[in-house]
C-alpha cells in the first residue's frame, strides 16, 4: 500500500524544483507592488478630485488635462490595479495576463502624468517594469504551488508556458 501513496511525489518534484525562493520572492512582491502602486493611484486621484489646487498644472503640456479629469482618471486606475492584484492570488493565466496588462496601463499613465509629479511617476514606472518582469517569468507556476490548486491538465500548461517563457 505504501508503493501506491508513493508515485504522486515524483510528479510534484520537477514543479517544485522550479519554483525556488526567487520565484517565490517576486511573484509575493507582484502582488505587494500593485498594491502599493493601486493605493497610490486612488488617493493621488481622490486628492485631485477633492483639491483642484493640489497638483500643480504645467502651463505648455500636450496633455494637461483638468487636474479633477486626472483625479478621476487615477481613482479608477487605482482601484483596477488593486483588483489586478488580488486576481493573481488565483493562480490562473488570465490573472496573469491581467496583472500584466494593468501594470503597462499603470505605467503608461504615470508617463503622461509626469509633468504633475515627476520624482513619483518615475519610481512607479520602475516598479511596474519589474512587475511586468516577475509576472511574465514566475506567476503561475508559483501562484500554484503557494495555494496549492490546478490539477493534472494545470501542471502540463505551466510546464508548457514555462518552456516558452524562457
Amino acid at each position: 500500500m505504501a508503493e501506491h501513496a508513493r508515485p504522486q511525489e515524483p510528479a510534484a518534484c520537477p514543479r517544485e524544483a522550479r519554483t525556488g525562493p526567487l520565484a517565490v520572492a517576486t511573484v509575493v512582491f507582484s502582488v505587494c507592488v500593485l498594491t502599493i502602486v493601486g493605493s497610490y493611484h486612488s488617493i493621488a486621484g481622490f486628492a485631485a478630485i477633492i483639491d483642484d489646487r493640489f497638483f500643480t498644472r504645467p502651463d505648455d503640456y500636450p496633455y494637461a488635462l483638468d487636474v479633477t479629469t486626472w483625479g478621476w482618471l487615477h481613482l479608477i486606475a487605482g482601484m483596477i490595479v488593486l483588483a489586478a492584484a488580488l486576481t493573481l492570488l488565483s493562480g490562473y493565466l488570465w490573472a496573469r495576463a491581467v496583472g500584466v496588462t494593468v501594470a503597462g496601463l499603470s505605467a503608461l499613465e504615470c508617463y503622461f502624468f509626469t509633468p504633475y509629479y515627476p520624482v513619483w511617476c518615475v519610481v512607479m514606472i520602475a516598479l511596474d517594469v519589474l512587475v511586468i518582469w516577475s509576472l511574465v517569468r514566475y506567476a503561475r507556476p508559483v501562484s500554484h504551488k503557494l495555494l496549492g490548486g490546478g490539477d493534472a491538465d494545470d501542471a502540463d500548461d505551466v510546464e508548457n508556458t514555462d518552456s516558452t517563457t524562457r
